[in-house]
Order: C-alpha cells, then sequence, then structure tokens
C-alpha cells in the first residue's frame, strides 16, 4: 500500500466510526405519542378544553357541565353544573375566576378556580356565545357569538355586558397578545378579524385563502404569527401585525383547535375525522415543516396545551353507526375520554 493512503487510512477509519454518533446527534426529537386515555363516560358532546396552569387544572366542556380534571393525578376532582350547550372555558388566575360560555342559554357561568364553585351567572350576550377568552390588556371577558355574528364584552368587576362589538361573519375560536390586540377566526368569510379589546372595536379584517372554513387558532406572541387551522386540510399563517400570507401548511381532516409550544417551536392540529395531531415545527418566522403525524382516535378534534410538561389533551369518544340530529356520527354510550399526548 502506497505511503500516503496508508497515512490517511486510519483518519478515515476513525470519521467512519464518529459517523453514527454524527447521525444521531443531528436527528430529530422523537415524535409525541399517545400516552394515555382517562375514561370520564357519562352523557353529552363536547367542545373546548382549557389548562390551568397554577392549579395543574384541565377544563373540560361536557353538553351541559364542565368536569375538572388534576392532570398529575389523572382523575376527576370535580364538576361545574348548569352550564347548558357549553363551549369554551376562559381562565383569569389574576382574578381567580372562570368564565364559561353556555351557547344553549347566551350566558356566561362565572366560577371560582379554588373551590369550583358558581358565583355568578351572566345573562345579556350573543346569541350561542362559542369561543371566549379573557384578555389581560382590558381585564374583560369576550364572548364570541355564533348565531349573532358579533363579540360581547363583559366587565368582570361587574359580572355584565358592557358592550358589543359587531362581527363580519360567524365567529369561531379567538386568540389575544395581551398588548390590546384580539384575533378571531370568521368561518362563513374565511377571514381573520383584528380587534381593539382596548376600545371595544373591530379594526380590520384579513383574508386566510386558500383556508376554507376556519376553526381553531393559536398565536406566536414572540415572532407575530397566527395560525388558522382550516376544512379543506390547510393551516394557514398570517403576520398578526399587517395581515399578511406567510405560509400554508399541509395537515389532515376535520381540524377544529391548534396550539402553539413556543418552548419547543411547535404548532399542534387536532384533526378530528383522521384521527390524528398535525405537529408542525416553526423552523423560522416564515418557514414551517410537518414534523410528525400523531395517531389519536376519530372525534379528537379540541385540544389544550400544558407548556410545562409539553403534552397535549384532547376530549374523544367512541364513534357508532348511526348518527345523531346534528348529522354528526352517534357516540357510543359511556366512551368519552380524555387522551394525553406527549414524550414519555
Amino acid at each position: 500500500m502506497p505511503r500516503p493512503i496508508r497515512k490517511l487510512l486510519p483518519a478515515a477509519l476513525l470519521a467512519l466510526a464518529v459517523l453514527p454518533l454524527a447521525a444521531a446527534s443531528a436527528a430529530s426529537p422523537p415524535a409525541p405519542l399517545l400516552l394515555s386515555r382517562l375514561a370520564l363516560g357519562g352523557p353529552g358532546g363536547w367542545d373546548y378544553l382549557a389548562f390551568d396552569a397554577p392549579s395543574r387544572h384541565l377544563f373540560v366542556s361536557r353538553g351541559d357541565r364542565v368536569l375538572v380534571v388534576d392532570v398529575d393525578s389523572d382523575k376527576q376532582i370535580g364538576t361545574i353544573p348548569g352550564t347548558a350547550g357549553v363551549h369554551g372555558i376562559a381562565l383569569a388566575d389574576d382574578l381567580h375566576r372562570g368564565f364559561v360560555s353556555d351557547g344553549a342559554s347566551a350566558s356566561v357561568t362565572v366560577f371560582d378556580l379554588t373551590s369550583l364553585k358558581t358565583v355568578a351567572t351572566i345573562t345579556g350576550t350573543g346569541q350561542n356565545p362559542d369561543a371566549i377568552l379573557y384578555d389581560s390588556a382590558s381585564h374583560h371577558v369576550l364572548t364570541f357569538n355564533g348565531h349573532s355574528a358579533s363579540a360581547s364584552v363583559i366587565d368582570p368587576a361587574k359580572n355584565a355586558v358592557v358592550a358589543s362589538i359587531a362581527l363580519p361573519g360567524k365567529p369561531e375560536f379567538a386568540v389575544a397578545d395581551g398588548s390590546g390586540r384580539v384575533y378571531v377566526n370568521i368561518e362563513d368569510k374565511s377571514e381573520l378579524a383584528q380587534l381593539d379589546s382596548l376600545q371595544g372595536k373591530l379594526l380590520q379584517t384579513w383574508p386566510l385563502a386558500p383556508c376554507e372554513s376556519p376553526s381553531g387558532l393559536a398565536l406566536d406572541h414572540a415572532h407575530h404569527r397566527l395560525f388558522a387551522v382550516c376544512d379543506n386540510r390547510t393551516m394557514t399563517v398570517l403576520d398578526a401585525v399587517d395581515g399578511h400570507h406567510v405560509a400554508d401548511v399541509p395537515i389532515g381532516d376535520g381540524p377544529d383547535a391548534v396550539v402553539f409550544d413556543g418552548a419547543k417551536g411547535m404548532i399542534y392540529s387536532a384533526n378530528g375525522q383522521s384521527g390524528t395531531i398535525t405537529a408542525v415545527h416553526e423552523d423560522d418566522p416564515d418557514h414551517y415543516t410537518v414534523a410528525a403525524t400523531v395517531p389519536t382516535q376519530a372525534s379528537a378534534r379540541t385540544l389544550a396545551l400544558d407548556a410545562k410538561l409539553h403534552r397535549l389533551y384532547l376530549s374523544a369518544a367512541r364513534l357508532g353507526t348511526g348518527h345523531q340530529a346534528n348529522g354528526r356520527r352517534a357516540i357510543e354510550p359511556d366512551s368519552f375520554a380524555v387522551l394525553t399526548v406527549g414524550r414519555p
């Protein structure tokens, strides 16, 4: 063997030896997976979930009540009754209050975050209050009313509706940036509306095309990016400052909720018809990559994020062969559960 080659051979062998180590270090972290199912049973449908980080409590909408789950002990610890047609739950830790949108009675149930006892019922919202949020900038609660094309503004100090904001169509999910801007999807127009929460007024609307029928909405505060999930297997990304179109990302069928985990740079879309979560990585504020498709369960279309453990909680039930009056698949009795998705 010629001398120069003999000199190069040890270095070449060393390089080959470290290749597997280099490849392993560059590999993506393992994808999240379905960790557990907490069987809760009982009748009724469901909509949004909300996670309270200080108490480690998960609030689960359930037809005419809200179930309260301690996620660390993995058990139900309470029920908030009397929430007819409940859609969503807003949490205000600085006020030590929770607020439930009661769609069937056009009202909001107010409860204490420690005792879980109802302390007030606020009437006078628009028809079918659906999404609900607490805005820390204005210290107001807003309901987004599906049958009235409006947002009702509630002053928690008065436990009363103090204003109404007309919207350009049927509102779906909404998010607040904590600085006086609130964003809401307009489902029937495939638009996104920007509100001024301090002045209580609509500022502007932006098109979401090619998105169709947007539902869930999430926000990356640091980079001013909005993530809207849509019926046509698309997640559309908009700039939250001027509304310009940034990107479109493929997701699964039947999404109804999306969350952003800022510490991991991950967006998660819950796809109820596909029975999957689409995990999308934010490579940078203008570029996004589908990192994984995580099997969950058909019907698991809404979710909440536990940012401490980087886990997702989803509501789901086994579907039967028949159909309900609203056209959705019938639910097998006592099959309702909360799914936990994450890394072991």
